[in-house]
């Protein structure tokens, strides 16, 4: 993985975040409703998440701008990518858990497993 194809991987995420968390922030009820999904007892409980997913979105940016200089940033992101795909994994298998939530566990897990190649792989460069 070269440094062209980690800039295109974190332009990817934030993009992928980033819209995510538009998406939740500005319509979270809407869609809740639109998958059948019971909507948390406060806003705030969707609104927050989505605010994290556009922060960590503008730091896959700084990433993507610069992966040399930024390869320090690049385990918080990984560590978002697997806290989300640990969560939902785990209580599927443990619990159960609406199936809207487990695409995007794959592919943060997809994710995670690029960010730590990428990761590795600039090491060598720095």
């Amino acid at each position: 993985m070269t440094v062209n194809p980690v800039r295109v991987l974190f332009i990817a995420a934030a993009i992928y975040d980033g819209l995510l968390g538009l998406v939740f922030l500005l319509f979270g009820p809407v869609v809740f409703r639109w998958v059948n999904v019971a909507l948390a007892n406060h806003i705030g409980y969707i609104q927050f998440p989505a605010l994290i997913l556009i922060l960590f979105a503008a730091m896959f940016i700084q990433v993507a701008r610069d992966p040399v200089r930024n390869r320090s940033l690049i385990p918080y992101g990984a560590g978002l990518k697997a806290a989300y795909a640990g969560v939902v994994f785990w209580n599927e298998l443990a619990t159960g858990i609406p199936a809207f939530w487990i695409p995007w566990a794959w592919a943060d897990l997809s994710f995670l497993v690029l960010f730590l190649l990428a990761w590795n792989r600039l090491r060598s460069r720095t």
